[in-house]
C-alpha cells in the first residue's frame, strides 16, 4: 500500500496540466488529490462494519483486493498518455521548448531555491498534518464530545473525510476563477483554527455538545482540506516550469513525515486538559492539548503564509500567451 502512494499521491498536478485548460487545474487537483478520502470514508463504514474479528478484516482485505484488480483493469483500458493538444498556453510552451525534467533530486535543490515555494509547501504540510491527526484520533475526539457509538463515529469519519473532498471542489473552482491563492489560502486557515476548537472544547454548564462537535469536524474538512490541493497548485505556478510529480512529491513526503511526528505528540496531548476560568462557573470550560496543538500548527502556518510575494510565473505565462 505505501510503495503504491506516490503513483496517485504525487501525479494529481501533472495530470491537470497536461489534461486541462488554466481555469480548472485547481479543480482538477482538489478532485483527484482529495478523492482519496473517499477511500477512507469507505473505510469508515465498510472497515468499521466488516473488520471487528480475524475473519471480517480477511473479508475486507479480499474485498479490498477485488476492487483494486477492477479499477486497475478500467485503468489499463482507457489509459491514454496526454491530448492531442496542450490544453493551456503555459503547456504549449513548455513543449516548443523542449523541457526536459533533471534527476529527481537536483529538481528538489531547484525548487527550494525558487523564490515562494517553501510557503504553499508549509501550508500543504499544515493541512494534511491537522487532516492526519483528526483521522487518526476521530474515536478518541467524538466519544469525549458525547458520541460513544460505533456507527455515529463511523459517519462522523466518514462525513469528515467527504467535506475535504466536497470543499476541495467548491474552493478549488473559485481559485480556478481568481487565482487568489494567497487569500483563498488564509481564508482557510482562519476558519480552520476556529473549527479546530470545538474538537476538544468543554463548556461546563452545558456540558458535551454531539450537533456542535459534528459541525465543527465538517467545517474543518471544508476549510482545512482544500489547502492542500490549493497550494499543490501555487507551487507549481510558482515554480513554473518545474516538475509538476516533483513539486508534488516533496509536499506528500514533508506532508507525512510531519504528521508522522506529529501523532505520538498528539497522542500525550489528548490526554491533556487545560481548564480556564475554573472559579467563575458561568465561563469556566477546558480545551484538550491536542487541540491546542493543532491551533498553534494553523496560527504559525497563517503568520508565515502572510509573507508570501512571489510571481505566478505559470499564470503569467498563461496570461502573455492569452492575452
Amino acid at each position: 500500500v505505501g510503495f503504491a502512494q506516490p503513483y496517485f499521491q504525487c501525479t494529481p498536478p501533472m495530470l491537470s496540466a497536461t489534461w486541462f485548460p488554466a481555469n480548472e487545474r485547481a479543480t482538477s487537483t482538489a478532485t483527484a488529490l482529495n478523492f482519496n478520502q473517499i477511500g477512507i470514508a469507505v473505510a469508515f463504514l465498510v472497515g468499521g462494519h466488516m473488520a471487528k474479528n480475524e475473519v471480517g478484516i480477511h473479508d475486507y482485505f479480499g474485498l479490498i483486493t477485488l476492487l483494486c484488480a477492477v479499477v486497475t483493469l478500467g485503468t489499463f483500458v482507457q489509459f491514454q498518455n496526454k491530448p492531442p493538444t496542450p490544453p493551456s498556453y503555459s503547456e504549449i510552451e513548455k513543449m516548443m521548448r523542449g523541457e526536459k525534467e533533471p534527476p529527481f533530486l537536483e529538481s528538489v535543490k531547484r525548487l527550494f531555491g525558487t523564490q515562494g515555494f517553501s510557503i504553499p509547501l508549509a501550508a500543504f504540510i499544515c493541512s494534511i498534518s491537522i487532516t492526519n491527526v483528526v483521522g487518526t484520533f476521530i474515536d478518541e475526539v467524538m466519544e469525549r464530545g458525547g458520541i460513544t457509538d460505533q456507527l455515529g463515529i463511523d459517519l462522523a469519519g466518514a462525513g469528515f473525510e467527504l467535506a475535504i473532498l466536497v470543499g476541495g471542489i467548491i474552493i478549488g473552482g473559485y481559485v480556478d476563477k481568481t487565482k487568489q491563492y494567497k487569500p483563498v489560502t488564509l481564508a482557510c486557515l482562519l476558519a480552520t483554527m476556529f473549527f479546530v476548537i470545538p474538537l476538544g472544547f468543554t463548556d461546563h454548564m452545558m456540558g458535551n455538545e454531539p450537533v456542535l462537535l459534528v459541525l465543527a469536524l465538517l467545517g474543518l474538512g471544508l476549510a482545512c482540506g482544500p489547502i492542500q490541493p490549493i497550494n499543490a497548485e501555487l507551487a507549481v505556478d510558482v515554480t513554473y516550469p518545474s516538475d509538476e510529480t516533483a513539486v508534488e512529491s516533496v509536499q506528500q513526503v514533508g506532508g507525512n513525515l510531519v504528521s508522522a511526528l506529529m501523532v505520538p505528540v498528539a497522542e500525550w496531548a489528548l490526554h491533556q486538559d487545560y481548564e480556564f476560568f475554573r472559579k467563575i462557573r458561568p465561563l469556566d470550560f477546558d480545551v484538550r492539548g491536542d487541540v491546542l496543538l493543532l491551533f498553534t500548527v494553523a496560527a504559525v502556518t497563517i503568520v508565515y503564509y502572510s509573507t508570501f510575494d512571489a510571481p505566478l510565473r505559470r499564470t503569467m505565462a498563461d496570461g502573455e500567451a492569452g492575452g
